[in-house]
């Protein structure tokens, strides 16, 4: 019991009988024991653009009775909402993926920047435990380095969309940041003379548009052998390879001689359509029709290809 005497305030008196002096004396309990209370889940976006329902909870107690009163009018709004700003502070900074893997780890930290505050009032918190409720949207691409999403998008924009005039009948290359929302269910119409005529052979196109930009700068950069399965409308299968592991490089048809790090699957129709801009890169990725197989980070080395191709 906090007891104040004509204002002025006295020894913490208690547990147990006090003498008061009625009109002279106030007076306000402090419970000491250990008490909880949950931050409510909030939206936050993490350092990626996911957004998330974040909640936690929080144990505290009152270490020193006499600043829970002197300092703080109401001990528990103010506890809560320096929780809940320190976990937005803190999951701000981090991506999905570390907000999931290290969730102890983020609540320890959250203990000690609470306590940093909050025992100038005389309350010191215990525990505190970070509740991902739900992933509401996935993340985005992360600015400071390239996903394999968008190096698939950029690859097939540049590699076989409009980055290869000789191939795409001349038409105007797309920009490397260029991206149209464009829904597959219903296509664009197809650009005049922006594909290769219904008898071109699409891929030793590609082959003969890639050979002059085999160099050993770019087999120094990638130091990786990818292999290109193409299903024709008869169901077999025509086989390219891109070998940038030793040389110059080379490209050609059939399997490569190691084995390759990356296998790329696709119809020839669909080859078509992208060359043709009926079918957009990111969808037939995210649809299943043009399939990666291997070490992802060896996919996304296909950036260094991009680059010789500018």
């Amino acid at each position: 019991m906090i007891v104040f005497r004509l204002g002025r305030i006295r020894t913490p008196q208690g547990p147990g009988m006090v003498l008061l002096l009625p009109f002279i004396d106030s007076f306000q309990r402090v419970d000491l024991r250990t008490r909880a209370f949950n931050v409510p889940p909030c939206k936050l976006t993490s350092k990626d653009g996911a957004v998330l329902s974040v909640g936690a909870d929080v144990q505290f107690r009152i270490w020193d009775p006499v600043l829970s009163v002197m300092t703080v009018k109401d001990l528990n709004t103010a506890t809560r909402m320096t929780a809940q700003n320190a976990m937005t502070k803190a999951l701000l900074k981090r991506p999905l993926r570390e907000i999931q893997t290290e969730q102890l780890k983020i609540s320890d930290q959250l203990l000690l920047e609470i306590n940093d505050v909050t025992r100038a009032w005389g309350l010191e918190v215990d525990r505190v435990e970070l509740a991902v409720e739900a992933v509401l949207q996935p993340p985005q691409d992360s600015p400071t380095g390239p996903s394999l999403d968008s190096t698939l998008q950029q690859l097939a924009l540049h590699f076989l969309g409009g980055g290869l005039p000789s191939v795409a009948g001349g038409a105007s290359p797309l920009g490397p940041d260029t991206l149209e929302m464009v829904s597959e269910a219903e296509p664009p119409a197809p650009h005049v003379g922006a594909g290769p005529s219904p008898k071109q052979p699409v891929a030793e196109g590609l082959l003969t548009a890639l050979q002059p930009f085999l160099s050993e700068a770019l087999v120094s950069q990638v130091g990786a052998c990818y292999q290109f399965n193409v299903i024709l409308p008869s169901g077999a299968q025509s086989v390219y390879f891109l070998d940038l592991t030793t040389g110059h490089g080379s490209i050609g048809h059939g399997v490569p001689d190691g084995i390759p790090d990356v296998v790329v699957e696709m119809a020839e129709a669909d080859l078509r359509a992208l060359l043709c801009r009926e079918l957009r890169p990111l969808g037939a990725y995210m649809s299943g029709r043009l399939k990666v197989k291997g070490d992802l980070a060896v996919a996304m080395k296909l950036e260094a290809v991009l680059r010789a191709l500018k």
